[in-house]
């Protein structure tokens, strides 16, 4: 059986944002008893196909975890967009919230990301050098992938 069962992982922040706005997620999980160690709660954005431009967004340690409901906003600061191709700024990509315990991931949550300009002009000229400052992202907050993985807990 599972000693914590994640209720909820929704989006919080302004959905369309732009770019430079934090980004925020609602976490609601029960615990079913006292664990031992803290959870590892972690925000990774996946800005291209190459896994080197992937970006651990945050990561905190959320404890001492006893039985019953708890819940918090995880927040992070946007992407850095030097660090990913430019060429792979604006279109879908996709950003994860996982957790783990003892460094054993048991859910992910992932959730599709659009960046794109905010005026149709950019739209169909864009800059050679992406304007960052012009750029939504839009979450797809309504249809997250959820995977779970069976791990051992105590």
């Amino acid at each position: 059986m599972n000693a914590v069962i994640v209720h909820r992982v929704g989006v919080v922040c302004n959905n369309p944002s732009r770019w430079w706005d934090p980004l925020q997620f609602e976490i609601c999980y029960e615990c079913y008893k006292d664990l031992e160690e803290d959870l590892e709660w972690k925000i990774t954005y996946i800005s291209s196909g190459f896994s080197d431009c992937d970006q651990i967004l945050d990561s905190v340690l959320v404890g001492p975890i006893t039985t019953g409901v708890s819940s918090f906003i995880l927040e992070a600061n946007s992407p850095d967009p030097l660090q990913i191709p430019q060429d792979e700024i604006l279109g879908v990509t996709v950003m994860l919230v996982s957790c783990s315990y003892k460094e054993r991931e048991f859910i992910r949550v992932g959730y599709y990301v659009s960046n794109d300009y905010d005026n149709e002009e950019l739209k169909m000229q864009p800059p050679e050098i992406p304007a960052i400052d012009r750029i939504l992202r839009t979450i797809v907050a309504d249809q997250p992938r959820i995977t779970h993985f069976a791990i051992g807990w105590d």
